[in-house]
Order: structure tokens, then sequence, then C-alpha cells
């Protein structure tokens, strides 16, 4: 039998990619704050991946669309005088899960298959997804190696960046797409509600462990590949959904990780304490 056409392979497969897909976009998501962006853009893509399911074209192209213009409308909205960031993604947010709820309603007998749209089918990837996911996580992975300077400074000295002659409302937006590539890449095989915890808990865990921007990257994608593979073994071991079981391994991971570096840096301060000096 071919290795891809067994479902739990190609399931294992796309949980491995997907999650090192996650981890690596949510050091970025973490460090400049944006997991409300992000559970802005999983929800806002809903109306993309109903409508692309409707017409009968690929759901990813379909939430690639809605993700995109969801990405631009945050940028430009909050660069309105008066606008926050914060106000313009709670609109986007609510505004696009609304549109793909009423599309859903729309469609006589359609119900049926939200569930498939809200919490991924991790067990029906396909070839092709796995391939897409792939040739996402190496195109994010370039850009932002290709990108890390200015998009390190537009996102942690912002004066900086600009004294140095960076556009840092066009390295904003760069971030923004590539932060919808991620999302919209996992979100068939995660689903649109849970996506967002497979993208924060692994870079918000590794964080806990240290202060190097590469460190807390290798950390993430590990920890986000590890995620995914442990929740389909939960899943596959106690018949429970698959996105649902991925993305509380995810919190687990995130908490347990929580809970061991506090005790860690605790031991080592007591350690590094100078002893008193016995009479």
């Amino acid at each position: 039998m071919n290795w891809w056409d067994d479902a739990l392979h190609r399931a294992t497969a796309e949980v491995l990619l997907a999650g090192a897909l996650a981890g690596l976009i949510g050091v970025h998501v973490v460090l400049r704050r944006l997991s409300f962006f992000s559970m802005a853009l999983t929800h806002a893509t809903f109306p993309g991946v109903v409508a692309a399911s409707i017409i009968g074209v690929n759901i990813i192209v379909g939430g690639a669309i809605a993700g995109t213009i969801i990405a631009l409308g945050v940028a430009t909205l909050s660069r309105r005088r008066g606008q926050n960031t914060a106000a313009a993604t709670g609109v986007m947010l609510s505004g696009g899960f609304a549109l793909g709820a009423g599309l859903v309603a729309s469609q006589s007998g359609f119900s049926r298959d939200l569930a498939s749209f809200l919490v991924g089918s991790i067990l029906t990837v396909s070839p092709q997804n796995l391939i897409t996911t792939a040739v996402a996580l190496v195109v994010v992975a370039v850009v932002l190696l290709a990108c890390a300077r200015p998009l390190r400074y537009s996102g942690f000295d912002r004066a900086g960046a600009q004294a140095a002659g960076y556009a840092t409302g066009v390295w904003d937006v760069v971030l923004l797409l590539v932060i919808q590539v991620a999302v919209v890449t996992i979100v068939p095989a995660i689903g649109t509600i849970l996506a967002l915890a497979l993208v924060v808990a692994p870079a918000a865990a590794a964080r806990q462990w240290s202060h190097r921007l590469g460190v807390i990257t290798a950390l993430a994608v590990t920890l986000g590949a590890l995620s995914g593979l442990g929740g389909l073994y939960a899943s596959s071991r106690w018949d429970v959904a698959a996105g649902a079981s991925i993305t509380l391994t995810a919190t687990a991971v995130l908490a347990l990780s929580s809970v061991l570096s506090r005790l860690f840096r605790s031991t080592s301060t007591v350690t590094a304490r100078p002893r008193a000096v016995s009479a």
C-alpha cells in the first residue's frame, strides 16, 4: 500500500507541518502581541472558506482571499487617526464571522458541514493539502528569514526603524499577510475556531524559556509539531475530535511549560544565592 493512501499517515504528516508552521509564525504573533488579530483572522476567513465550498473551489483559495482582505482592512483602519488596531480588528472579527454564518444559513442542508469548517478535519487531508502546507511552511520561513531585520526593527524599535529609513507601515502589512498565509493554510486541518491555540500556545510556551529570538523560534516550531503529533495520537487513542485534541494538547504544553519554567527559575535563584558563612 502506498504511504500516501493511508489517512492516518497523511494526517501525521499534516500535523507535523501545520504545527511547525504555526509555531514559526506564532513567535511574531506572541512577541508583537497580535493574538487578537490572529483570532480575528481565523474567524474572518470563515466566509471565504464557506463561499469557496459553496461555489466548488478550493477552500484555501477562498480563505486566502478573505484573509488578505481582512489583513489589509485592519492595516488601513488602524492607520486612520483616532482609530486603534484593537477596534479595527474587533469590527473585522464580528463582521467576517457574521457574513460566514449568513452564508451557511442561506444554503439549505449546508449547516451539517459547519463543524468541519469550525474545528477542522485532519483525517480528510489529501496529498495536495500536504504539498500546500509544505510550500506554505517554506515560503513563510524564507520570508521571515529574508525580512528578519526590517520586521524586527519595525516591531521592537519603531522609531529606530523609521530613522533608518524603513517604511514601518509596509512591513506591518507584510507581517500581517504572512500571518494570514499561515493561518489560512492550517485552517482546513485545525478549523477556524481552534487554529489560534496552535499558533499562540507553542510560541508562548517557548517564550517562557528564553529571551533570544532564535532559541524561541526553534522551541516554538518543535513544540508546535509535538503538539500536533500528541493531539493526533490522543485523538486516535481515545476517539475524540482531532482538532479539539490538538488544541487541548497545545494548551497543556503551554500550561506545563509555565509551571516548569517558574520552578526552574526558582530553583536557579535559590542555588545561585551565596551561602552564609559558617561560624
